[in-house]
């Protein structure tokens, strides 16, 4: 017979945003279990030896791997079991409570939760997702596969590729794989914008004479073993290949940094209503999904620019997720038996998506923390929020770009009643 362990929170995923929303929850003195399914903590981050993490919460530039030790070290100071090489297969809801079945080199587990922090990250879009014509020869690669295999394998993956797609992972990759002796012939995006941050197309492309191709994709892939060449060709404005406009570039690799995909078939075998604009889970402002005692946050929730907006995000998902629990077991809490009223906030199709969906009236702060990004590509810009008709928060923007995720910080508290419409707009 199995024995059950029991815990105030299970966090789920060992990366930056469930390092934060362990850390987070033991500080308000909850009992806390972290799963990870890889050998280490520190998810991402482990494979990112370039600088930039950590610029807002720490205020100094650090590599991956050290932005993710001192999230370590502060976990250490907790009293929070870690499980590593372990995988969740099944939760079952049981009452207010939750039951974990995980599987490790040990066997089989069974956890009792009074919550959960799902905190799973994201995943990349692959060649079949993409639709290449062709075969499927070695050498076609996720941009993060090309970074784990030169930064932790210390393996080159090509001699001569091919980038398709300008998001922020393709962008570093071209920079790494230059400086490791290998020819970019040049990166290809099918938008008529580019889709990674600015400073890493200047400090990637730019400064390395590296050439984007905005408006053109991959088509098809040639090679049986090994890849030996791709044809590439202009889109129209319906992202449509134009006939005649095709050519062939001889390469041994290409290397796929096509989007992300946040990871969420926990949350879905939950029965959690998930955002078709954002992909995550409809979350409110302290990261609750619409099951009671399950919170999302990081790249689980939406996928997020900065490293510092994942923690961010992992410490307030962990702080209620530890609320919620003592809720349940010790009344008087944040969560306790009282009802839970909401008012949803819809974005305008001018938004690419908004977060958090919905606000929890009942366990409001003075502040929320609103994340957004536009649709398109946009100059001058006034982003106003209403409820009911009214105005209550209004910010100017110079220019804004769909990689480039926003935050604003919204006071909002009293304002709103039950049932209140929450309206945000574009002018």
């Amino acid at each position: 017979m199995l024995v059950t362990k029991k815990t105030d929170v299970a966090v789920i995923g060992g990366g930056p945003a469930g390092l934060a929303a362990a850390v987070s929850a033991s500080r308000e003195g909850a009992s806390v279990l972290l799963v990870e399914r890889e050998a280490r903590l520190g998810g991402i981050l482990k494979q990112c030896i370039h600088d930039g993490f950590g610029v807002i919460r720490f205020g100094e530039k650090l590599s991956g791997p050290e932005y993710a030790y001192r999230d370590i070290k502060a976990l250490e100071q907790t009293q929070t079991s870690v499980m590593v090489q372990t995988f969740v297969t099944r939760i079952e809801i049981a009452g207010k409570r939750f039951l974990l079945t995980l599987v490790s080199r040990d066997g089989i587990t069974r956890v009792d939760a009074g919550s959960l922090v799902l905190a799973t990250g994201c995943r990349e879009r692959t060649a079949k997702q993409i639709a290449i014509h062709g075969t499927r020869p070695a050498g076609v690669l996720t941009a993060g596969s090309a970074q784990y295999y030169t930064n932790i394998a210390g393996q080159i993956p090509c001699k001569r590729c091919v980038i398709l797609g300008s998001g922020d992972i393709g962008l570093i990759m071209a920079r790494r794989l230059t400086l490791e002796g290998a020819e970019v012939v040049g990166v290809y995006e099918a938008k008529p914008t580019p889709g990674g941050l600015l400073r890493n197309i200047v400090q990637c492309l730019h400064d390395f004479d590296i050439p984007l191709h905005l408006s053109h994709t991959v088509t098809r892939v040639f090679g049986s073993e090994r890849l030996s060449a791709v044809e590439v060709c202009r889109v129209d404005d319906n992202m449509q290949p134009v006939i005649g406009t095709e050519h062939i570039i001889e390469c041994d690799a290409l290397i796929l940094s096509v989007g992300l995909i946040p990871e969420n078939e926990l949350a879905e075998g939950l029965g959690a209503e998930l955002s078709r604009s954002s992909s995550g889970p409809v979350c409110d402002q302290n990261c609750m999904t619409s099951v009671d005692g399950v919170f999302s946050c990081g790249n689980a929730m939406h996928v997020n620019d900065l490293v510092d907006y994942v923690s961010a995000s992992g410490e307030i998902a962990g702080r209620n997720a530890a609320r919620y629990s003592a809720g349940e077991s010790r009344k008087g809490m944040v969560y306790s038996d009282s009802a839970r009223v909401f008012a949803d906030i819809a974005a305008s199709a001018d938004f690419l998506y908004a977060v958090p969906q919905r606000l929890d009236l009942g366990h409001m702060d003075d502040e929320v923390l609103i994340y957004f990004r536009t649709s398109e590509v946009r100059g001058k810009t006034t982003v106003r929020i209403t409820a009911d008709g009214n105005d209550i928060f209004e910010k100017a923007f110079a220019h804004l770009r769909p990689p480039e995720m926003e935050r604003i910080t919204v006071d909002i508290k009293g304002r709103l009643d039950p049932g209140s419409k929450v309206i945000m707009e574009m002018l």
